[in-house]
């Protein structure tokens, strides 16, 4: 029996499920410093856009979320970057099984050229010793159908990804993130490189995924990123300046320079 609805109370709100979550972070390229004590929170199936001007550290900040600096010499990490909870920095944490459970789409589509359709969006799975035709055939189809693009290459599979589109490629490139089922996914600049058409696309495919993943997009395109996030966070010089609802963002932000930004009067 309910008690609440008994005594006349209301039900209390359900606390929303913080699926990531960043304290201080720093990225630093030898002696110069990309991104300055960050702390953001990131909820479960939402879209998290990051706006600000070019090099304000927003793709900084995006590849740190995923530990990809690890790739690259000189970059130093400080902070803690929380997975449900758990710091992917931690000793001893595998930075493959990051990149597996939070995936990342690059701002120009990353196929491989020489390989299939199908091989492409399975490459993941194979990396990790996955080798069963049934499942990967399963994995291959469920995953184009989430990226919208099924339908369009259902009867050429084998054939070279370098014969798609831009658009097709892109969507070909987050069929692959897909695949290994992450838990959020990194989005940098995803539609700069493509026409309207393609870019009306993924727009509509990103807010169809939200449904089962917690999305991070970097964007210039400010009218972007009021169509498709839910909650925004601004950048400058490396900082954080302001995050909220996005409409709030747009319409009745806190920060002068949030809305001298966002207001177009420079960037």
């Amino acid at each position: 029996m309910n008690t609440a609805m008994n005594t006349g109370m209301t039900e209390p709100a359900t606390t929303p499920r913080i699926r990531m979550e960043t304290k201080e972070i720093t990225v630093d390229y030898g002696n110069n410093r990309g991104v300055r004590n960050v702390s953001l929170e990131f909820e479960d199936r939402k879209v998290n856009a990051l706006i600000g001007p070019s090099g304000c550290g927003k793709t900084t900040f995006l590849r740190a979320l995923n530990r990809m600096h690890d790739l690259m010499r000189g970059v130093t990490v400080t902070g803690q970057a929380l997975l449900d909870g758990d710091d992917i920095y931690a000793p001893g944490v595998d930075p493959v099984t990051v990149r597996r459970r939070i995936g990342m789409v690059f701002q120009k589509p990353t196929p491989f050229p020489t390989m299939s359709i199908f091989d492409n969006v399975v490459a993941g799975l194979k990396l990790v010793g996955i080798r069963d035709r049934d499942r990967l055939l399963e994995v291959a189809e469920r995953s184009l159908k989430q990226a919208a693009l099924w339908d369009e290459v259902a009867d050429r599979l084998k054939s070279p990804a370098s014969r798609l589109s831009g658009g097709q490629q892109q969507r070909l490139s987050i069929a692959r993130a897909l695949a290994v089922e992450p838990d959020v996914l990194l989005m940098d600049e995803p539609t700069s490189s493509l026409d309207p058409a393609a870019t009306r696309r993924i727009e509509e495919l990103v807010g169809v995924l939200k449904e089962d993943v917690t999305i991070i997009i970097v964007t210039h395109n400010m009218q972007q990123a009021a169509r498709i996030s839910d909650v925004t966070s601004f950048f400058l010089d490396g900082e954080v300046i302001e995050t909220g609802p996005t409409d709030k963002m747009f319409t009745n932000p806190e920060d002068e320079r949030t809305e001298q930004y966002v207001t177009g009067r420079f960037g």
